[in-house]
C-alpha cells in the first residue's frame, strides 16, 4: 500500500490506536503515538499484489496463512503496525490472531515510487526510518521480498543462519526461491497481465 500523511489526532497509546482504528474508514499505520493514513495504490500495484496472493495461497493452504494489506503486522504487542502488501505466516499464534499477525516468516511489499525509500533497505530513509529496519525486530521474519511495479525486477532480503541479511536480486525471466516456505515462483507469473508504465504505447502512463 502507499502511505499517506500523518492526521492530526492526539498522541495515542497503542491499546488506544487499536480502538480508535476500527471506528475509521480508512486504516492507519501506527509509529510512535502518531498514525499515518494508507492511500490507495496504482493499478499494476493492485495487480501485482493480487497475483502474489494467488501464487502463494495454494501452495501454502493448511500450513501457512497467507493475508493481504488488510492484515496489520505489530513489531511488537506495543506497535509500531504496520500494513504489508502481503505477510505469511506459518505460526499457529498468527493463524488465530485477530486483530494483527506478530510472527511472519516472510513480507512483501510492491514498490511504489512514493514509498521506495519507506519500503525499501535503502540509505536514504524517511524520518520515521525504514520498514526493513522494523520488519528485522520480528524474531521469524526469514525472508523480506521487494517488487517493482515499474520494471519487472524482485529483491529478496534472506536471513542466513548466523542472523545476516543477504541480498538476492532477480529480473524478467527468473525463478523466485522463497526458502522459508519452501516454494518457487515464476518472476513472469507474478508480472502476469501487468501493464508497466514503461510498457504503454507511446510512452504516457494510462489514467
Amino acid at each position: 500500500m502507499t502511505q499517506g500523511t500523518a492526521r492530526v489526532v492526539p498522541r495515542l497509546t497503542s491499546q488506544e490506536y487499536l480502538e480508535w482504528e476500527v471506528q475509521q474508514p480508512l486504516r492507519y499505520e501506527y509509529f510512535n503515538g502518531e498514525v499515518f493514513a494508507m492511500a490507495g495504490g496504482t493499478l499494476p500495484h493492485a495487480d501485482i499484489a493480487l497475483n502474489l496472493a494467488s501464487l502463494l495461497r495454494e501452495p501454502l493452504r493448511g500450513r501457512c496463512k497467507v493475508r493481504n494489506s488488510d492484515a496489520k503486522v505489530g513489531i511488537t504487542d506495543e506497535g509500531p503496525f504496520t500494513y504489508p502488501d502481503l505477510s505469511i505466516s506459518c505460526d499457529d499464534r498468527d493463524r488465530s490472531a485477530r486483530q494483527f499477525m506478530r510472527y511472519p516468516c516472510v513480507i512483501i511489499e510492491v514498490l511504489s515510487p512514493s514509498t521506495e525509500a519507506y519500503d525499501s533497505p535503502s540509505e536514504t530513509l524517511r524520518e520515521r526510518g525504514g520498514k526493513f529496519a522494523l520488519y528485522r525486530r520480528l524474531p521469524t521474519l526469514q525472508e523480506y521480498v521487494l517488487v517493482s511495479s515499474e520494471t519487472k525486477t524482485v529483491e529478496i532480503f534472506r536471513q542466513n543462519d548466523v542472523g545476516e541479511w543477504r541480498f538476492i536480486p532477480y529480473s524478467e525471466g527468473d525463478t523466485i526461491e522463497l526458502v522459508s516456505l519452501g516454494i518457487t515462483l515464476s518472476l513472469n507469473a507474478i508480472y502476469e497481465d501487468v501493464v508497466l508504465e514503461l510498457e504503454d504505447e507511446g510512452g504516457e502512463a494510462s489514467l
